[in-house]
């Protein structure tokens, strides 16, 4: 509710996303920039370079979302990720960098990222999340301007607006699929560039082979994944599951 607050006195009727980008290459920072202005809504208000200029431009210009690489001179952006939740509750995060690490992917997963970005950076992946993003911060406004929230509200925030936008009618889970698992599994599916397993969902999320197979395969029948066939080393095939574009 804080965060709702703080949004709404800043906010005009028709709201843009003010953006921090945090990049210690100045050329990267720049493409990241013009990318960035090229979406409607959203405005670059400042530009760091290391996570001392980061923070203080985070105290003056106060941005809602901030795109923080993971590598910074002297610091780790996973600490500034930390450090952003901590300390600027109203401001979100997209971490856009070349670490491919799992255990850094998680960690940005775990730390509130709302999205996670791999480089080299390309536009329409990027036009793809700032849109899902605006579309997020302006449903946080109507929901703190209305005084009223139901469950798909709350449903259209956890899971994002989708192609099929269910209505607070029509949306619902079938008896087995709880929001909270399938909530993660979204998240750890839109991390991964080349896809997931049942078994590897399964130890990222911490379930079974077959719980993460059976919250994979809802994700297929509602058109939110895709599976391929992967045939690994021993010929062996796979279902690979991936977010549909």
């Amino acid at each position: 509710m804080e965060k709702m607050e703080q949004m709404d006195r800043r906010e005009p009727l028709n709201p843009t996303v003010d953006v921090l980008i945090v990049e210690d290459d100045v050329k990267i920072a720049e493409i990241n920039r013009r990318f960035v202005e090229k979406v409607a809504g959203f405005h670059v208000v400042g530009i760091a370079t290391d996570s001392g200029q980061a923070e203080e431009q985070l105290e003056v210009l106060t941005p809602h979302l901030v795109l923080l690489d993971v590598y910074l001179p002297g610091a780790n952006g996973l600490d500034m990720l930390s450090f952003i939740r901590q300390h600027y509750r109203e401001t979100d995060v997209i971490m856009i960098t070349a670490a491919k690490e799992m255990d850094a992917i998680r960690e940005a997963i775990r730390g509130g990222a709302f999205d996670y970005i791999m480089k080299p950076l390309v536009f329409n992946r990027l036009q793809e999340t700032l849109l899902r993003y605006l579309n997020f911060h302006r449903e946080l406004r109507r929901m703190n301007e209305s005084g009223m929230i139901n469950q798909s509200d709350v449903d259209r925030l956890l899971l994002g607006s989708s192609k099929k936008e269910a209505s607070s009618d029509t949306f619902f889970l079938p008896k087995g699929i709880d929001k909270l698992t399938l909530v993660k599994i979204v998240q750890a599916i839109s991390v991964a560039e080349s896809g997931l397993t049942a078994e590897q969902i399964a130890k990222e999320i911490g379930v079974s082979r077959s719980t993460g197979r059976r919250y994979l395969e809802h994700l297929v029948s509602s058109g939110d994944l895709y599976a391929d066939l992967s045939y690994g080393v021993v010929g062996r095939p796979e279902r690979v599951y991936r977010k549909n574009k």
